[in-house]
């Protein structure tokens, strides 16, 4: 049959990612001790928004969920003290969600934590495999249309003095063990 070998490969694609999703975010809660992986990416999603535009809808569409699911998030972290939610001042029917203090120290703590999940997870990836892997996804994102939020925005990666002691130990092994994945020719390329 002229599509079977095509649907074959998208249903488990689809499977695949719908299962792999499922368990970054089981094995990404077992590693954070502060916040879940879905409270994770909402903090992300707020700092990554300009000031003022951190609203339900622009936090919703940043991470490609509803806004009822961000207003249970944002909830839950107000409830541990690590947002508020205030008046916007750009537009008077909307509220903004802000990080405190409380949580921005819980947002430093998770991001450390994540790097050890990060580097466990990409280990056998080679660089160039890493770009090719970010390309593909990006390039499924669009299937409705829509552009994908980028994350990499608005970050500055600076200088290895922005790296804790303890993510540089990290980074430094996850390059050694890359290193030695390239030497035994365990990749795609």
């Amino acid at each position: 049959m002229k599509y079977e070998k095509d649907l074959y490969l998208i249903q488990q694609i689809f499977a695949t990612i719908f299962t792999l999703s499922n368990k970054i975010q089981v094995k990404g809660d077992q590693s954070l001790n502060s916040l879940t992986t879905r409270q994770m990416m909402l903090m992300t999603a707020i700092l990554h928004l300009p000031n003022g535009k951190a609203t339900h809808s622009n936090l919703a569409k940043m991470l490609g969920s509803t806004r009822q699911s961000v207003k249970q998030l944002i909830s839950i972290l107000e409830n541990k003290g690590y947002i508020v939610s205030v008046p916007s001042a750009l537009d008077k029917r909307a509220t903004e969600i802000q990080i405190t203090d409380t949580g921005k120290t819980a947002v430093m703590i998770s991001a450390e934590q994540s790097i050890h999940l990060f580097t466990e997870m990409f280990s056998k990836f080679t660089t160039r495999e890493l770009e090719l892997l970010w390309l593909l996804l990006k390039k499924l994102y669009y299937y409705d249309g829509n552009e994908p939020l980028n994350f990499e925005e608005n970050i500055n990666y600076g200088d290895s003095e922005d790296f804790t002691e303890s993510q540089l130990q990290t980074l430094e092994k996850f390059d050694a063990r890359r290193a030695k994945i390239e030497m035994e020719g365990d990749s795609i390329e």
